[in-house]
């Protein structure tokens, strides 16, 4: 049951109708939206539900023990902290790493000579196991730095971990924004209720209209990228990077406007990133909620146990952290170098940092917009390369497919194209329009114009676009899998 099907939609009227009109406090809300979020997880698979519920009950009892030895007993909550982040790491090695380290294993040992038995490991991911288990981690890393205040009801922080718009794919919330929220109960809002359909609108645009029609077409290259020329991959290599980013942003765009509807905020995911002007700047609006989450609780206490090693203790941080960031994507060597090369690139951003600034200064390019927009264009292409090695199976098919560019031009593959060109194209094209007004803040309005007329006007052409052009088949998201 996706957020983009008729079936989360028929679940969701059955969920916020009550949700407004039959409780009379939050508590009644909270038991009713946990209820909700257990059946919407168990519906993708209910025998990893028990998982959910017991890892649950283990965190919540942590973060109390946590709170009551911070001041009495600090080593103590340390200790306990610890163990909270170890089991954490320990589930999600389990669950998403564990047959990879037997498969890598045993391939080494094959490599030695050493005889090893073939083993075939069918253990079931949880899907969301990636966000849920940060989100346990980061509730007893709060607690223990009191950054959040624990919570003693046991129904709030089930609920701040299994939410439903957000646990299949985040975004990544933290308990000290989230949990204040469920003590108070939620009215029914008109603003909330309209921004909140906007923004499920508008991800449905993005998911329907442009990454589920640029899909098919990048599948057939990638997959097939022997028969095919340098020409069709460096058209298909940015067209993935687009089609990432709309399949990832429109979820979150459908799960904060799902969540604003119940009249709960959610964190923020994305910002504008092909408007960075270089890679730090990028990661900065690209997965917010879990490029904070790592900065937090990952390259802080880096930079902070290697700033005896100055700059290059900097560099081994940050390094460190986007290895944190590829791994966290799955199990696979691609993840792994896709996180090193941007490692790599930020050290080199950081590298060149001051003397970008002083180049600038002597050529007063600060407020130069060719300027600028040749410093996106490179950090697209950056990007670029980096979403080829995202989306390849293996380190063979990723070297496979840059083997290609060295076989020349040559005709485009042309299957399914034209529906990408007289679809995607222009709906892409509105995208960049829409974030353009907003990172330049134009005084030009669509879905928020102050005149009703030019909204209506707005939302019938989107629906209409949506109906006419979109794939509406409720095809999965890139996301699900991690």
């Amino acid at each position: 049951m996706i957020v983009n099907s008729i079936n989360f939609w028929l679940f969701f009227a059955a969920v916020v109708v009550p949700y407004f009109l039959c409780f009379r406090g939050q508590r009644g809300q909270n038991v009713w939206l946990l209820l909700a979020s257990y059946v919407f997880y168990g519906w993708a698979d209910w025998r990893i539900l028990p998982l959910l519920v017991g890892v649950t009950a283990v965190f919540y009892g942590l973060g109390l023990a946590i709170a009551r030895n911070n001041e009495s007993n600090p080593r103590r909550a340390s200790q306990l902290t610890t163990l909270g982040v170890f089991l954490g790491l320990g589930i999600l090695f389990y669950f998403k790493y564990f047959a990879f380290f037997v498969q890598e294993l045993t391939a080494l040992f094959a490599s030695l000579g050493v005889p090893c038995g073939e083993r075939t490991l069918h253990i079931v991911m949880p899907i969301g196991i990636s966000f849920f288990t940060f989100k346990l981690m980061g509730y007893v890393i709060e607690v223990h730095r009191q950054t959040a205040a624990p919570t003693r009801d046991a129904v709030e922080f089930a609920l701040f971990i299994a939410f439903f718009p957000t646990i299949l794919s985040g975004p990544i919330d933290r308990a000290a924004t989230f949990l204040p929220q469920l003590q108070q109960r939620r009215l029914y809002n008109e603003r909330d209720v309209s921004e909140g359909l906007k923004r499920v609108l508008w991800g449905l645009f993005l998911k329907t209209c442009i990454a589920d029609v640029i899909a098919p077409w990048t599948t057939a290259v990638f997959s097939n990228y022997a028969h095919h020329n340098a020409t069709t991959i460096l058209v298909a290599s940015p067209l993935y990077l687009i089609q990432l980013y709309t399949d990832f942003c429109g979820f979150s765009e459908m799960a904060i406007g799902v969540a604003r509807i119940l009249g709960l905020r959610v964190a923020e995911n994305f910002q504008r990133p092909f408007f960075a002007k270089n890679v730090a700047e990028y990661w900065r609006r690209w997965h917010m909620s879990l490029t904070t989450w790592i900065t937090d609780y990952v390259f802080m206490p880096l930079n902070v146990a290697f700033r005896d090693w100055g700059l290059w203790g900097l560099y081994a941080a940050t390094l460190l952290n986007l290895i944190a960031i590829g791994v966290w994507h799955g199990a696979n060597w691609t993840y792994f170098w896709f996180g090193v090369y941007h490692g790599l690139l930020l050290c080199i951003v950081t590298g060149l940092d001051k003397r970008r600034k002083r180049f600038e200064k002597a050529h007063h390019l600060k407020d130069n917009e060719l300027y600028a927009w040749s410093r996106r264009l490179l950090t697209f292409l950056c990007f670029t390369f980096g979403s080829v090695l995202f989306q390849a199976a293996s380190m063979g098919d990723f070297l496979g497919t840059l083997s290609r560019l060295g076989q020349g031009f040559g005709p485009l593959y042309t299957e399914e194209f034209s529906s990408l060109v007289i679809y995607a194209l222009p709906a892409t094209c509105l995208m960049f329009l829409r974030e353009w007004v907003a990172e330049y803040r134009r005084d030009i309005h669509f879905l928020h114009s102050p005149n009703m007329l030019i909204r209506l006007v707005t939302i019938a052409l989107l629906i209409s676009f949506i109906i006419y052009a979109g794939q509406l088949e409720g095809n999965s998201f890139i996301y699900f899998q991690f």
